[in-house]
């Protein structure tokens, strides 16, 4: 198993204890998780640099990298929603756009091709981590908003195009 998979592993092991750690509710326990969700947040970007620059690609981390990103993310945005600390339609906006790419790059599979990140996904990933880690301070109300706009935007944005970019892969699925 490469280093990358490694890290993406870990990341994953990570997320039963962010969870756990901010359900503890323990004096301190939203500092303690937010470290934890940092340290599973850089494994995202150092597994994806050592793949790359050490060419440890493999299918495995081409699957579970992005999963494990997409659990790490719903995970918290799941408990910003459950202390309302965040609408559940900004939550339901992230669902869709996540699901309905994902679909997209079934359908492009069928066709024999695949569908890489776009910067903007990449963008996406990146703000929405430090949106949720900001989010996971005392932060005024008004701060707590522009996160969950900035997470909202990027997400339709990154969406949208993917969608224009990738539109003939559902003209040749017909």
């Amino acid at each position: 198993m490469t280093t990358a998979n490694k890290l993406t592993l870990l990341r994953m092991a990570l997320i039963p204890v962010f969870l756990g750690v901010l359900y503890a509710g323990f004096p301190g326990s939203s500092y303690a998780a937010l470290a934890v969700f940092v340290a599973a947040s850089l494994t995202d970007f150092l597994d994806g640099y050592i793949a790359r620059h050490y060419n440890q690609i493999t299918n495995f981390g081409k699957f579970m990298d992005p999963l494990a990103d997409k659990v790490l993310v719903m995970a918290a945005m799941c408990w910003f929603v459950e202390v309302r600390q965040m609408p559940g339609w900004a939550l339901a906006v992230v669902l869709l756009r996540e699901f309905a790419v994902s679909g997209m790059r079934l359908v492009a599979v069928e066709q024999g091709r695949v569908i890489a990140a776009a910067w903007s996904g990449k963008i996406k990933t990146a703000s929405t981590m430090v949106c949720l880690c900001l989010m996971m301070l005392p932060i005024p109300a008004f701060l707590n908003a522009v996160c969950i706009g900035v997470i909202v935007a990027t997400t339709v944005y990154s969406g949208v195009e993917y969608f224009v970019k990738n539109r003939d892969v559902f003209k040749n699925a017909a």
